[in-house]
């Protein structure tokens, strides 16, 4: 899915995720490569538009668009690497999709004032709603990357659980990863919108 540029970024700031599979092996000798890839479906399976096209929109845009905003946020998420591993490994979440994530949410953390977006309201790197959630630790610990994570684990095992007969692609494209209640989604159609595009063209 991405450009050579922006593969060769991620591969060296996180490592590969099992879909790349000339490179499984090399990651590390110390990690089977499930932990790559996670328990919740292989990403590089999955189809993706990327961020939605639109008349405002029609240069950065589709996988191309994602894989440019990712590549741009690559600087900014060179202090994580370990970080997303050890977290990735602890919730069994392939660490792209986690380094994905906090590319969209806050850049890698370079959009933050003090670790809090402008309004104030959503905290850390992968900006946790204050009014939901009651952040722990710092805004870039392990700690609160921890808390993150298991926040959108949780809410995949819920959707697992109310719909059982989605895949395993609707089961992880369920969005918004961070607010309460999932009473609204009935359809896989409610969990396929642009904030999911993106976020797996970036990873």
């Amino acid at each position: 899915m991405l450009s050579s540029v922006v593969f060769w970024g991620l591969i060296a700031l996180i490592g590969t995720s099992r879909g790349l599979y000339p490179f499984t092996h090399s990651t590390s000798p110390h990690l089977p490569p499930r932990l790559y890839r996670g328990c919740y479906g292989d990403i590089m399976t999955m189809e993706t538009l990327g961020t939605t096209c639109d008349i405002n929109s029609l240069i950065n845009c589709g996988i191309r668009g994602s894989e440019t905003f990712a590549e741009m946020d690559l600087r900014a998420m060179k202090p994580y690497p370990t970080l997303i591993k050890e977290v990735g490994q602890r919730h069994c979440v392939d660490p792209a999709v986690i380094a994905a994530i906090i590319s969209r949410e806050s850049h890698g953390g370079s959009v933050l004032r003090d670790g809090w977006d402008r309004g104030g309201l959503k905290f850390g790197l992968m900006q946790l709603d204050k009014q939901i959630y009651h952040p722990v630790g710092t805004w870039d610990s392990k700690e609160h990357l921890l808390q993150a994570v298991g926040v959108l684990t949780d809410r995949i095992k819920a959707i697992q659980k109310k719909f059982s007969t989605w895949n395993v692609t609707q089961h992880l494209k369920d969005r918004p990863y961070f607010e309460s209640g999932i009473e609204a989604i009935v359809t896989p159609a409610d969990v396929d919108d642009d904030y999911v595009n993106d976020v797996l063209a970036r990873a």
